[in-house]
This record gives C-alpha cells, structure tokens and sequence, in this order.
C-alpha cells in the first residue's frame, strides 16, 4: 500500500488557517476542506489505541464548534456540513490535523513566512504499512534528557532518542524498555505516549519512561557505536536531535505541560543543524 497523493485546499482568512474540524474516539481533529481524514492511527502489528492530538481543541481551549456537528467519522472521509475552524500558527502548531504529511507541508512553509494557499499534495504517511515500528524512551530527569550521541566525522555530532525496533509480537510498552536498557543499562516504567512520528517509511512511538539505576559502562551496551549524555532540555530546540520536529516540542511540554494525547507528526527533514519550530 502506499500513501494516497491527490489535490487538497488550503484556505487562509484573515491570517489563519482553515480547516474543518471532525472526532474520533480520542476526540477533535482536523482536515484541510475536502481532504480526507487520515486513520491517524498505529499500522499494521503495531498495536496500542488510536492516537489523539498534542494539544486541546480549536483555539486550545475556546469554544468547541463541532459541538452540534456530526459525530465520529466512521468511514473516514469529511462528513458533509462538517464545521469550519480558523487556527493561528500557534494553534495550528500543537493541534492534531490530518493527514500529516501535508500538515507538515503546509506549517513548514507557513512558519517560514510562505504559507500557501490553493491546492497541494494531500499526503497521508499514517496509510502506509510501516516497513519499521519503532519505539523511544524520553527520559528526564534533573532537568536533562537522555538522548544517545553519535559522532560524525569532522568532529560534529547529531542525536538520538534512546529506542529501537519493535520485534515480532513485542508491544510497544515492553520494547521500550528493552530497547532503554540495552542502550543506557536503566530500567524504568512506561508513562504515556506522547508523540507518533512518521518517517521515511517508518512509524514511531515515543513514551515518557521514568527511569531508575545509572547509566552502564560503555562495554556493556549496544548503541551502535554511540554513546549516553544527558542534555539540558532547555538546550534540545537547537540540539542536533532526530526526530527533528519533535525536539522543541519536549522543551516545550516540559515547560507547559505534556499532552493529553500523542502528537502526529510526519518529519521529512534530514539536516538537523537548523532549529525547527515547527
């Protein structure tokens, strides 16, 4: 299967986004008008409940329109008469629309100062079977996060969240906290998930993990040649981490608050050097 790509509207009034607004079990979402909303959810064998969002309804917080409007979406295509909602690129940064990868389209070139208007790909990652399950542990503690180093040549480095592939009848719970103390030697417990992030092909889940112990020696884990730092999370918003849209993103929900639902996110961006607030 692959991803469906076909024209989609954007629609601008009065320098925010238009955008209808639907419900799932999990509660609101949003798709571009006419666009048809994306399943949002886990693959193929990858388990786990249908996500919800990264943030509170329209207007993070105001008036929920749909309130009168149609109810879930159960064949998965924009109900007709369905509301209309005008986010803010700060809304729009921390709501759960759909299909991903053309909100990753649409909020890279707005926040960029191009936004565009009229018809783009509409791109929908989560419809294809991953060829990669992966889950993450983001573990913070004293105000730093556990992230794996690699060194590049030259000198520089980039950044990984601690985590792995997801084995043949392994939930995502238990492969994170493999994958944890394989790589740093820590044990912990698995919080909620926080973020859903599509990627070349794979999809990955990244949990809050409250972690116990010290991290191993050296010899004694499997990093693929990197190596366990902590790093303050004030730093991760120009930190070269991978995944890279979701690096600001934990700054920010440390600051403010972890989300009531995991983000969905589609990351094309391979040069992790530039900060992204997007």
């Amino acid at each position: 299967m692959t991803a469906e790509i076909r024209p989609v509207t954007v629609l601008f009034e009065g320098g925010k986004l238009i955008l209808e607004l639907h419900h799932d079990a999990e509660g609101a979402y949003h798709v571009f008008p006419g666009g048809r909303p994306g399943a949002g959810g886990p693959g193929p064998g990858e388990g786990g409940p249908d996500p919800g969002g990264d943030g509170p309804g329209p207007g993070k917080g105001g008036t929920d329109p749909g309130g009168d409007g149609p109810g879930p979406d159960e064949d998965g295509r924009a109900s007709f008469g369905a509301p209309r909602v005008a986010l803010s690129l700060e809304e729009a940064l921390h709501a759960r629309i759909r299909p991903a990868g053309t909100a990753e389209t649409v909020l890279r070139a707005w926040a960029q100062g191009e936004a565009p208007r009229g018809t783009v790909a509409l791109v929908d990652p989560a419809a294809v079977e991953p060829v990669r399950v992966r889950a993450g542990a983001v573990v913070i503690r004293d105000g730093a996060v556990l992230l794996i180093r690699f060194t590049e040549e030259g000198g520089g480095s980039h950044y990984e969240i601690p985590g792995g592939g997801v084995e043949a009848g392994e939930t995502l719970e238990a492969a994170v906290l493999r994958e944890l103390g394989e790589e740093t030697g820590l044990a912990g417990t698995v919080g909620p998930e926080v973020a859903r992030v599509w990627k070349d092909g794979r999809h990955e889940h990244y949990f809050l993990v409250s972690a116990t112990g010290e991290v191993g020696p050296p010899e004694t884990l499997d990093t693929y040649g990197g190596a366990p730092v902590w790093v303050p999370v004030e730093r991760l918003p120009v930190t070269p981490l991978w995944p890279r849209r979701l690096s600001w993103r934990i700054e920010h929900w440390h600051r403010t608050g972890w989300p009531a639902r995991p983000a969905e996110l589609a990351d094309s961006i391979t040069e992790l050097g530039p900060p992204c607030g997007w």
